[in-house]
């Protein structure tokens, strides 16, 4: 029987971080996956990266449509093999280095079976057995399928299956309001597709403030897609149509295809977690994970999807970083997310940052509010991109806790506020900071200009703007002239 450090189940993000990282520091190390092409798990083969190539090119398409504008009319028809063909070919670059061949090369043993749990320690891939010092289970999640009556009537697709699709479907419904439905839908939107989203609540991306998807729901709306709340897919009907209800009331839309984002489930099928004392929750769906990411069994540790809550590429690179860190150091440290982030990259993106508003409220921490409307920023004016948003929470001293920001490029424009946040510093810190004019990141320091030239006058502490000393505006240029 061979003995490994570290064995780790799952080739995606958060295994392949665990991995890699054992392996340069000099522990040997067997990375398992079921297949050479799911290395790279669902980030690259089905989620982040093919999903943003494709939101690459509609983006492009959408924007040479608005040309006419200008007098440059653009007539001609998507071509969805086109489009999945870059959608690949940007997958395969990365692949590149994300394959068993190049990890072998990089020292690790690499074993592409299916596997499973024979003891505490111990693991069996094929006819083989081996045993681990620590075992990470980093097997990740799979899209919960949807069961409808009539589904059999058209296409069904998921995030695993959407990027193999060969045409433009006249009528997409996407079910479910989540991240990947918004990026999906709008996507397909941009593309040529009529596109309606149904969410079974009374928001979609429930877990971002409602302020900041009204907005995006307005530029759905301008865009074309139709999204119903408090709906529900009913049946697909010999006649083409999708019945539904709207709360109380029975419609009937189109439908050429369909996308279920209702969600996601463990791929914990088939690895034998009770022959490792490794116990679910009561729910069965998920492990008990405790907040050093040990399992039941202590020598199994989890990372990525397996944890839950966040299921992010960035998250399970934490989680990789916090079990390294705490194999090699006598002194155990805790998951914290408070520093955690994310993106959802819909035209406007969204992009949330630090300690959540019911977070702070549930630790008793004192937070006031500020708002910062992209309305009158020079660079939104001149993109044509003044419906944004900035909403900060910021505790004692100008201390930035967390905040939400819509708008375009919202992930880049928020870097230096989830740097600020990280390191524990304040408004002030960007106030002083000078930002060449006219870039879109000024926006930040209009919002640090905005709390340091306010007061509190709203009963959630929210700030509005106040004139700030003439030594140091926010208008066309930085000098006095």
């Amino acid at each position: 029987m061979k003995i490994f450090d570290i064995i780790v189940f799952g080739a995606g993000s958060g295994g392949l971080n665990s991995a890699a990282f054992a392996n340069r520091i000099g522990l040997s190390t067997q990375l398992i996956d079921k297949s050479d092409a799911n290395i790279g798990g669902d980030c690259l083969n089905f989620g982040c990266i093919p999903s943003k190539a494709l939101i690459h090119v509609a983006r492009a398409v959408r924007a040479s449509r608005s040309l006419q504008e200008f007098g440059i009319t653009v007539t001609s028809v998507v071509d969805m093999k086109a489009v999945m063909s870059y959608v690949k070919n940007r997958r395969d670059i990365i692949r590149e280095h994300e394959n068993a061949e190049w990890f072998r090369k990089k020292g690790m043993t690499v074993a592409l079976r299916m596997a499973s749990f024979t003891g505490r320690r111990e693991v069996k891939v094929a006819d083989t057995i081996y045993r681990g010092r620590k075992i990470i289970l980093a097997t990740g999640s799979r899209p919960r399928k949807i069961s409808l009556p009539g589904m059999e009537r058209v296409p069904v697709f998921n995030n695993e299956n959407i990027f193999n699709i060969d045409f433009l479907p006249k009528h997409l419904v996407i079910i479910g309001g989540g991240p990947i439905g918004m990026e999906i839908g709008q996507a397909f939107q941009s593309l040529g597709s009529q596109v309606t989203i149904l969410e079974r609540g009374k928001n979609f991306l429930p877990k971002e403030d409602k302020k900041v998807t009204e907005i995006l729901y307005r530029r759905l709306k301008r865009d074309g897609v139709q999204v119903h709340f408090n709906a529900e897919a009913k049946e697909i009907c010999a006649d083409g149509l999708l019945r539904l209800h709207v709360g109380e009331e029975e419609r009937r839309i189109p439908v050429d295809a369909l996308f279920a984002g209702v969600g996601r489930q463990l791929n914990i099928d088939g690895l034998d977690l009770e022959r490792a004392d490794i116990e679910l929750d009561p729910s069965g769906q998920k492990l008990k994970v405790d907040d050093y990411l040990r399992c039941t069994n202590k020598d199994v540790l989890v990372c990525g999807d397996m944890v839950g809550k966040y299921q992010f590429t960035h998250a399970a690179e934490l989680h990789a970083g916090l079990i390294i860190r705490n194999l090699l150091s006598p002194w155990k440290k805790k998951l914290s997310n408070a520093h955690l982030s994310w993106v959802t990259f819909t035209d406007p993106e969204i992009a949330t940052f630090g300690i959540s508003k019911n977070e702070l409220k549930s630790r008793g921490l004192q937070y006031e509010v500020i708002r910062q409307s992209f309305e009158e920023d020079d660079r939104a004016i001149t993109d044509d991109h003044r419906d944004g948003l900035l909403k900060m929470f910021i505790g004692k001293g100008g201390k930035i806790l967390g905040g939400t920001m819509i708008a375009a490029s919202a992930g880049e424009l928020v870097q230096e506020l989830i740097l600020a946040q990280t390191h524990g510093m304040t408004l002030g810190n960007l106030f002083d900071k000078i930002y060449p004019y006219p870039t879109a990141a000024r926006i930040n320091t209009r919002a640090a200009g905005q709390y340091m030239g306010t007061q509190d006058n709203s009963e959630d502490g929210a700030h509005t703007a106040k004139t700030l000393s003439p030594f140091r505006v926010n208008g066309p240029c930085d000098s006095l002239s």
